[in-house]
């Protein structure tokens, strides 16, 4: 398959592959998982600094090439596969390790669900992805850009844009800019003490249903009128409000009042 069917846009430029290295100050002795290595251009700057690099290629061609290339290496495994059906911590073969990918723009925000789904492995999570992802990670509450992936990126981390990268730095070239964005675990969620989180994400999910609708017509079609003004008192959030202005702890606040209204009708 092409890469452009994948939706590889390959780095070329030597420059910008030692830019994202410095950037990221990979430890000696540290663990890589790289996620879609192309043609291994990043995996061997890696390989060369740190401890071992496991690297993942969906494409069976890039994958049998990039044995070849990393051979000489001795601390590189290529790991033939898609990283969304791949166990990523037992591939990795560390109690913590490090994440580094060029992600497919299609694609960025399962991969990071991914993720996120052995965030208590992952020490860091460094990729290059679309600049409105970018953006849209990085958002605060009150941004347009702010919505359910950005509370899901700054629940499980810390987000930050380290580079921005034009189209030409790729081949085949993109339309749109991309950028270097850090993942610093743990992230916001680390002290909301909540449990179930895919419940809680669940309950983010309807707040944002229809995004530019207050959260009162956002709850009331999941809950009914009755509990949803419940859920509202509860967490002392105004009806008119919209869930691009909440806060985590506003998201927490609402998700407990979800619980403890839901147990309340159970026992009446």
């Amino acid at each position: 398959m092409s890469p452009e069917k994948l939706g590889q846009h390959f780095l070329t430029g030597a420059d910008w592959r030692e830019k994202i290295l410095a950037s990221i100050c990979p430890p000696a002795k540290s663990v890589w998982l790289e996620i879609g290595a192309g043609h291994g251009e990043m995996t061997a700057l890696l390989a060369r600094r740190v401890r071992r690099v496991v690297a993942t290629e969906l494409d069976a061609s890039l994958a049998e090439r990039l044995r070849e290339v990393t051979m000489a290496l001795g601390n590189a495994e290529i790991v033939s596969g898609d990283v969304l059906a791949l166990d990523l911590p037992a591939i990795a073969k560390a109690d913590r390790f490090h994440v580094y990918g060029n992600l497919p723009y299609y694609i960025t925000s399962p991969i990071l669900h991914r993720l996120f789904d052995s965030a208590e492995r992952i020490e860091a999570i460094h990729v290059v992805i679309q600049m409105e992802v970018a953006e849209r990670l990085t958002a605060r509450p009150g941004s347009r850009a702010y919505g359910y992936l950005s509370v899901l990126a700054q629940y499980h981390s810390r987000p930050e844009i380290r580079l921005r990268i034009p189209p030409g730095a790729f081949r085949p070239r993109p339309k749109v800019f991309s950028a270097l964005v850090s993942l610093s675990l743990p992230g916001g969620g680390a002290g909301l003490g909540i449990e179930d989180t895919g419940a809680f994400f669940d309950c983010v999910k309807v707040c944002f249903a229809q995004k530019r609708k207050t959260l009162w017509n956002n709850l009331r079609p999941a809950f009914g009128e009755a509990r949803a003004r419940m859920i509202l008192d509860a967490a002392g959030i105004e009806p008119r409000e919209r869930a691009e202005r909440l806060s985590l702890a506003q998201f927490a606040a609402v998700f407990r009042a979800a619980q403890a209204t839901a147990v309340s009708g159970a026992r009446k």
